[in-house]
């Protein structure tokens, strides 16, 4: 904790607050000290329980994903605050663990937006890997129905989701498109050069280029 706190930069905790996340550790630091650590998850399980941002950073990346049970993991993720926790528990962590599809299907359909959100970002991970078994007609009527006026971070993961079906689905892709056309969400998000726009349709149409750009080779 004393080193954590000894990396704390003003700088970044002000750039960090922007987005929700209360800690000011440079992110490529905070991966030096895990490299060093390597995995030691009795160390990972204190840190976590500090309830510091910083710490629960760091615990997630010396964990072992395949060690926590169940109920565990609903409590962590219920309990992950801040924005960066909670994406990189549910990637780091969730999505290595056996207990993943069950979790999904339980957030997916959570009263809480930001716990749905973690559903939403496993199903888009099923979208990409194995969408076999997951009705993607159904996932567009939700999205079509529900994404415009959901809460920032479930409003965020459902538009991961309808971009992926897009990308990944040349049957749905149209549809995809429409919809995101349609609902115009996150069509005006302030994109640097050189970045893909989160808008859906841009997002579909430049990865599906790249795509064709590099089976043409």
């Amino acid at each position: 904790m004393a080193e954590l706190a000894a990396l704390e930069d003003p700088k970044v905790r002000a750039v960090n607050e922007k987005h929700g996340d209360d800690h000011g550790v440079n992110l490529g630091k905070l991966r030096a000290v895990a490299k060093r650590l390597k995995t030691q998850q009795e160390l990972s399980g204190g840190l976590w329980e500090t309830g510091d941002t910083a710490a629960r950073l760091l615990a997630i990346l010396i964990c072992r994903p395949k060690a926590f049970g169940r109920d565990e993991l609903d409590a962590m993720l219920r309990g992950a605050r801040t924005p960066k926790v909670h994406d990189w528990l549910v990637n780091y962590v969730v999505k290595k663990s056996p207990h993943a599809e069950e979790l999904r299907l339980v957030w997916f359909a959570d009263p809480d937006p930001v716990v749905a959100s973690a559903g939403w970002a496993l199903t888009t991970e099923r979208v990409a890997k194995k969408p076999d078994g997951l009705d993607l007609a159904g996932l567009l009527d939700v999205i079509e129905a529900e994404m415009k006026d959901a809460p920032d971070r479930l409003q965020w993961a459902m538009n991961h989701c309808l971009a992926q079906i897009g990308i990944e689905h040349a049957e749905y892709r149209a549809r995809a498109l429409a919809i995101g056309e349609r609902l115009e969400v996150l069509k005006d998000y302030p994109t640097p050069p050189g970045c893909t726009s989160p808008y859906a349709p841009a997002w579909i149409n430049e990865l599906v280029r790249r795509k064709e750009e590099k089976a043409a080779g």
